[in-house]
């Protein structure tokens, strides 16, 4: 392995591990990478969990020495996401792929348009609309799962629970978004480590670079609040749409082409 290769890929996890910090989507940098790089898909996919997983403990790690985490809270719901992740690692062949690829780009454009238009978007908390114990056994485990199975986006489904239906702030939404994310990560990168596929040079370096990227982008977002969240969260949930609507593959893009094809 060329130590030109893993320095560059170092040098592309600081990057995403600032961006994943701030707004979730970091995967939109690495996943294409490590392709680029000759990893195949599901070596790429996970030696993506293990450099993801160091960033959000660091970031996890920068907001909760800010007293932003609110711990009673945040445990069980970190836990059940972490299990429902490895639930879903283990189902990611049972399930019907082509309605992922499907609906997951029209999820992350109506998460864009939430946060583009919606009208409290603050650091300040609000009432909540749920309380934390039915978060943790309802939101929790459903984008745990899908972050188990999928994986694109799931920071962002995360950010708009905890902004919407616990009334979180936008920085303490963040950081229990990245506590949620950790756990999920962790727990399909527990099943894909057995199993062999990471690839453990490139990963650790991965991992280091975005260690260090998340600390910077967690001091951004303490620092800016919604002013950087809020805009930074709506660009990378368009991104994450284009991105996965840019497979030829993608059944909706096909649906789409199809239509217009036939008028």
């Amino acid at each position: 392995m060329e130590l030109s290769l893993i320095v560059t890929l170092f040098g592309v996890a600081v990057a995403a591990g600032c961006v994943d910090a701030i707004a979730g989507g970091g995967g939109l940098i690495t996943m294409p990478s490590l392709i680029l790089a000759g990893l195949d898909p599901v070596s790429a996919i996970a030696t993506n969990k293990l450099q993801g997983s160091a960033g959000a403990c660091s970031a996890t790690y920068a907001f909760a020495r800010r007293g932003l985490i609110r711990w009673p809270e945040a445990r069980p719901i970190a836990l059940v996401a972490g299990l429902a992740s490895i639930l879903g690692a283990l189902c990611v062949s049972l399930l019907p792929r082509a309605v992922l690829d499907a609906g997951v780009p029209v999820l992350l454009v109506a998460i864009a348009l939430y946060f583009a238009t919606a009208k409290r978007m603050s650091n300040e908390d609000a009432a909540a609309r749920m309380s934390a114990g039915l978060f943790a056994v309802t939101v929790a485990p459903a984008v745990g799962f899908y972050d188990g199975v999928f994986g694109p986006g799931a920071g962002a489904f995360y950010m708009v629970g905890f902004v919407t239906l616990l009334g979180l702030g936008v920085v303490r939404a963040t950081a229990h978004t990245k506590l949620a994310n950790a756990a999920s990560n962790l727990g399909s990168l527990a099943l894909f480590a057995a199993s062999g596929h990471v690839l453990w040079p490139i990963g650790i370096a991965m991992a280091v670079g975005a260690f260090l990227g998340a600390q910077l982008g967690s001091v951004l977002a303490m620092r800016l609040g919604a002013r950087l969240i809020r805009p930074l969260l709506v660009t990378i949930a368009c991104g994450m749409a284009l991105r996965l609507l840019s497979d030829p593959a993608n059944p909706l893009r096909q649906a789409v082409l199809g239509y217009f094809a036939a008028g």
